[in-house]
């Protein structure tokens, strides 16, 4: 898997959270010394945090949504 930089994929984020898209934030390299690909989860839900980025409604969801860089 290589994922790439604007890239959206389902992500399992754990017992606490459900699964959700994320999308990915980390800069394309191809001779990056750690296989390592940073995502933010997206959320349909505003919580008026600064650390949330409005995507408007993108065409694979019905709703509004934000990425949360805390998540």
């Amino acid at each position: 898997m290589n994922p790439k930089p604007g890239e959206i994929y389902l992500v399992d984020l754990g017992m606490v959270a459900k699964v959700r898209p994320a999308v990915g934030v980390s800069r394309d390299d191809p001779d990056s010394p750690r296989a390592l690909s940073i995502f933010v989860p997206l959320t349909t839900e505003n919580r008026g945090s600064d650390f949330e980025v409005s995507l408007g409604k993108p065409r694979f969801l019905n709703k509004d949504s934000w990425a949360n860089v805390q998540g």
